[in-house]
């Protein structure tokens, strides 16, 4: 008889317990558009192929997580929302899309591409984050680009981009619009520093 009290007992708080819990909001998906560039006229890399290599964080993992800051030392990621699929992801597909458009290269290609290339573009991102200071709010991108030629292993050039762009809100919707601005000027002068 003592059993079947505290069995029924048991069974009663996890029931009581299961009804007010508040259901989670839901997770809403976010992704990265640099928009479009225009082809250019003439390249020195026409008749180039070039890989397009996965990109280094040198502070924080890439990751589907979107990543804000609230002061020097504080950093977090927001808990309903997220990437569609992991940063570094995103921001290698993004450089390939737009360096296909811009008809700089013979081809463009992932890394992971088992073809052989002339060239290979590696990035290092030093900042892809939303940032609220007291009353402002901005997204930074900011990603140093190598352009390396792969038969003789010798950089070509390399050059750090960063771009600091305000938000129209303080969430993740006006933090992934002001990021994709960021890409679509990165995009523009990358074509222009490539070509």
């Amino acid at each position: 008889m003592l059993n079947f009290k505290k069995f029924f007992l048991i069974v009663s708080l996890f029931v009581v317990s299961g009804c007010s819990l508040k259901e989670a909001a839901p997770l809403k998906v976010y992704t990265l558009n640099s928009g479009n560039v225009a082809p250019v006229a003439y390249s020195d890399y026409r008749n180039k192929t070039i890989k397009v290599s996965y990109p280094q964080a040198l502070k924080e993992k890439l990751s589907n997580g979107m990543s804000y800051s609230y002061s020097s030392s504080e950093r977090g990621e927001y808990q309903n929302s997220q990437w569609s699929n992991n940063v570094g992801k995103l921001i290698q597909g993004n450089i390939i899309q737009i360096l296909v458009q811009s008809r700089i290269f013979k081809a463009v290609l992932p890394y992971e591409s088992t073809a052989g290339e002339d060239l290979r573009l590696e990035s290092t991102v030093f900042d892809f984050s939303h940032y609220v200071r007291g009353e402002a709010s901005y997204a930074i991108v900011s990603i140093q680009f190598s352009l390396i030629n792969t038969d003789s292993g010798k950089l070509i050039k390399t050059k750090r981009f960063t771009y600091k762009e305000n938000t129209q809100t303080l969430n993740a919707r006006g933090y992934v619009e002001a990021s994709n601005r960021a890409m679509a000027r990165l995009s523009r002068d990358l074509v222009e520093w490539l070509h």
